[in-house]
């Protein structure tokens, strides 16, 4: 079996609870990753060791998830040239929210980070698969299995509330 290509990193377990949606994209599609947990701000050698280690093994995309001033995306693009998605999360001593989305949203020049949405873990996890595909392209077809699959689901759900009628979908839906 090949060395994992995509790592899913977090600043803390609480960000767990966001960052495993990544992991679960993953495994559905069986692609291998592999997965940490750096806390940026207690142990900031830390960052910089498992970049250049992770490049060395073969990482090509790094998924950073964090929450609060969420340094961590920004500090992992710092020290790699791979593509770097950040993830904001909204933690219980956060402002909505809406500081990790700015942290990481709000990169200087030449420090890119691709941001998802708050909680965006799934969709980042896509994104991933996107990025990869230029390596390999049979990620491309499980995105666009994945994309069929969701608008099949959307079609039937349509089809369903047509069938049934709204008040009646609502409350099967419960």
């Amino acid at each position: 079996m090949s060395n994992p290509e995509i790592a899913i990193i977090m600043s803390s377990v609480f960000d767990m609870t966001v960052m495993k949606e990544a992991a679960k994209v993953l495994d559905q599609f069986g692609i291998q990753y592999e997965i940490e947990i750096l806390d940026l701000h207690r142990d900031p050698d830390c960052v910089s060791s498992f970049v250049r280690t992770s490049e060395a093994a073969g990482i090509s995309v790094f998924i950073a998830g964090a929450s609060g001033a969420a340094h961590l995306p920004g500090m992992i693009a710092a020290f790699t040239s791979a593509p770097v998605i950040g993830v904001p999360i909204k933690a219980i001593h956060s402002i909505d929210g809406l500081d990790a989305i700015y942290s990481i949203l709000q990169m200087p020049q030449g420090i890119p980070v691709a941001t998802m949405a708050l909680n965006g873990a799934r969709n980042a996890a896509l994104f991933a698969l996107q990025i990869m595909a230029c390596k390999h392209p049979s990620y491309h077809q499980l995105v666009a299995a994945y994309k069929n699959k969701q608008k099949t689901e959307a079609q039937h759900s349509a089809q369903q509330l047509k069938k049934i009628g709204y008040e009646q979908f609502i409350s099967s839906s419960k």
